[in-house]
């Protein structure tokens, strides 16, 4: 298969520049680097706010204020470094006008100022406070999904992990977007796809390098459960699982992988991968037909709760 046009002319000008390393950049640089105009108009939602959950930033997308709808808690991507309400603004906006549900974006600690377990913390804790509160702020707390791309859907599966091992409460479903699953990087697709598409090998790995720490300050192991879920057996009990993946993504392999074992451990989960895009293509609307198509997808999924 070959990129999509609008991608494509990306990728040819990362590699022109000469494949810059995220390795090389500081990480002010790689949060102001973020690219997020590439989403689309930013459409108008009815209520839109940013409430204080206990200290956790959280931002309400209301299409239907005065009604109570099912709930999206969203967790977005940025390499457990960067990433905030500003680069995730289109497509959730998009997401809670299409399915019409709240969507509610948390604003988690990032790395390295914050390392493991804070953003898992943050997010546990978030998820929380939403369920206690939701017919408060316009949700359903019977019909809650969780969701997240990139370091964000590694976090979504986290966080439903650890509600299902507490035995406290389980989401109506969760939907992985190019979940980062495996802190070593050991899939074949990070060789293959590992250089030339812009969110490179190097991107991903030093952004898990960042969160977990370092072996000689005693922080997390990458094989650590929590760092690379991938390789867990105690899937069994989670609610339906959906999962996105990008063709030409390093992360493409271990999303594949992830649905296998999903599948082994009696996980109802449904698979898509789409061709001739790469990592981060959820947000890049404007130029990428299969970026709409999966926020499309994603919308007709987090309505079957309803």
């Amino acid at each position: 298969m070959k990129l999509e046009a609008g991608i494509a002319a990306l990728v040819e000008e990362f590699i022109a520049a000469g494949r810059p390393s995220s390795r090389a950049q500081s990480i002010k640089q790689r949060r102001d680097g973020y690219i997020a105009e590439l989403g689309g108009e930013i459409e108008p939602v009815a209520k839109v706010e940013t409430i204080d959950a206990n200290g956790i930033r959280l931002r309400l997308y209301h299409p239907q204020p005065g009604k109570i709808l099912p709930v999206v808690i969203y967790y977005h991507g940025g390499c457990f470094i960067s990433g905030d309400f500003a680069t995730h603004e289109r497509q959730l906006r998009q997401v809670a006008n299409q399915a019409q549900v709240l969507v509610i974006a948390v604003e988690y600690r990032l790395a390295p100022e914050h390392i493991y377990p804070a953003a898992h913390d943050d997010a546990l804790a978030a998820a929380n406070y939403i369920r206690e509160n939701a017919n408060a702020l316009g949700g359903n707390a019977d019909q809650i999904c969780l969701m997240g791309d990139s370091a964000g859907g590694h976090i979504a599966l986290v966080t439903g992990l650890r509600l299902k091992n507490a035995g406290s409460w389980l989401p109506a479903k969760l939907v992985l977007i190019y979940p980062m699953l495996d802190a070593s990087g050991s899939s074949q697709s990070y060789k293959t796809n590992g250089d030339d598409y812009i969110i490179t090998r190097d991107t991903l790995l030093s952004g898990f390098e960042y969160y977990l720490g370092t072996k000689e300050l005693g922080n997390t192991e990458k094989q650590h459960p929590e760092a690379s879920p991938l390789y867990r057996d105690d899937f069994n009990g989670l609610p339906k699982t959906h999962i996105i993946s990008a063709e030409f993504d390093p992360l493409h392999d271990e999303c594949e992988h992830l649905f296998q074992r999903l599948q082994q451990q009696n996980v109802r989960c449904t698979y898509t991968c789409y061709q001739g895009v790469i990592h981060g293509f959820f947000q890049l609307a404007s130029i990428s037909r299969s970026s709409q198509l999966a926020i499309e997808q994603v919308s007709a999924w987090v309505r079957e709760m309803a």
